[in-house]
């Protein structure tokens, strides 16, 4: 909603009317960010999803929490320079990364269930307990 409402306005700020590409390379800039944003979103919930269901709900609720925040402050970063958005751009693949892994650790642990009979399930939930904090780092 805070994405849309950001181009909403800078489209009837460039010229008044309704949404309509006004050619400013401010509109450009809001734009060219919402649909970076709204392109990413359904791989992010995906694997968010796969990671909650498959391997633990409490470090993938905390790295789809912290996927938000950096998707925030990637919008508002390209608002600005261009360059101001790649930390959180980065920051998002990181995250993105981590609950693939975890979703490929829950889907591995399931194998493993099925084929052998070893369930490694406590060590994958402490595991990533233990990693998700250190996705706060920059």
């Amino acid at each position: 909603a805070f994405f849309a409402s950001k181009l909403e306005h800078e489209s009837k700020h460039c010229n008044g009317k309704g949404l309509q590409r006004a050619g400013s390379s401010a509109f450009d800039r809001v734009y060219t960010a919402n649909q970076n944003c709204g392109h990413a979103y359904p791989t992010f919930l995906a694997v968010l999803w796969c990671a909650g269901l498959l391997c633990s709900q409490a470090p993938a609720a905390f790295a789809g929490l912290m996927y938000l925040f950096v998707r925030q402050k990637y919008f508002v970063g390209y608002l600005g320079e261009r360059t101001q958005s790649t930390p959180g751009y980065f920051f998002g693949k990181r995250i993105i990364l981590f609950l693939f892994l975890m979703s490929l650790a829950g889907i591995l642990n399931y194998y493993l269930i099925f084929f052998f009979g070893s369930d490694f399930e406590i060590h994958i939930k402490t595991v990533t307990s233990a990693i998700s904090p250190l996705l706060l780092i920059p």
